[in-house]
């Protein structure tokens, strides 16, 4: 059973002040992402600044621009102020010790950026529909974080089945869209958990970034926090 709670908020402050946060280092582009109030939380600020977004993009492309990147095989990078919104939502669920799930890691950026949030006693799982992409990752961050190897996993599978082995999941963070949220992952997160998720509805296109918490065994509370524009979520066979 699923109790919704729809409250959508309005994405324009957001988007002015997040083209504006472009920086010319990656520690530039985090404390301009806090300047321009999208980044609140310290843990936030310092797991981006340890994080280098330069290592998990494609050479030639502009890591410290606030807009998507290209990764290859038809797949991007988000822009840092959705993964600074996204961790913002989910930063009381990526405490020391707690366990994540990334679904669509791409290049393993936002991953490896929950590990350091979930620190040496908690885990991150990443999964990729593309084995290439999940290559990419684990070379990222065996370059640019090494020390996080033993927090990480990165699997290829198709995204809506999650990954049970290591459930229950604190946080799940889903970077892209689904036309409902799909049973497995709804199962895998943790009683107390949250996910967020765009979610494409009404068959117009639209899509709206939800934030679900799971309150017990059965009862989950909905709610829309702004329209988003995602790739869709699937497995190699949706793409080629």
């Amino acid at each position: 059973v699923i109790l919704c709670r729809l409250i959508t908020f309005s994405a324009a402050s957001l988007t002015t002040m997040s083209w504006r946060s472009s920086g010319s280092t990656n520690q530039d582009l985090v404390d301009r992402l806090r300047d321009n109030g999208l980044i609140k939380n310290d843990r936030i600020h310092a797991a981006l600044s340890s994080v280098d977004r330069k290592n998990y993009c494609r050479k030639g492309s502009s890591p410290y621009n606030d807009s998507p990147q290209s990764i290859g095989h038809g797949a991007t990078i988000s822009a840092p102020h959705m993964h600074a919104w996204c961790l913002e939502l989910l930063v009381d669920h990526l405490k020391p010790g707690m366990k994540a799930l990334d679904v669509g890691s791409g290049s393993g950026y936002l991953t490896a950026a929950m590990a350091q949030m979930v620190g040496a006693e908690g885990m991150v799982v990443g999964v990729e529909h593309l084995p290439e992409l999940v290559e990419f990752s684990e070379s990222n961050v065996a370059k640019d974080s090494p020390e996080l190897k033993s927090q990480i996993s990165f699997h290829a599978t198709d995204g809506r089945k999650g990954w049970e082995e290591h459930a229950p999941y604190n946080a799940i963070h889903v970077g892209a869209a689904a036309p409902e949220v799909p049973k497995p992952l709804l199962e895998q997160l943790a009683i107390g958990g949250r996910m967020i998720i765009p979610v494409a509805r009404g068959g117009g296109g639209d899509q709206y970034l939800m934030q679900i918490d799971r309150k017990s065994e059965l009862e989950y509370v909905e709610k829309s926090i702004t329209g988003v524009r995602y790739v869709p979520l699937g497995d190699r066979g949706d793409y080629y």
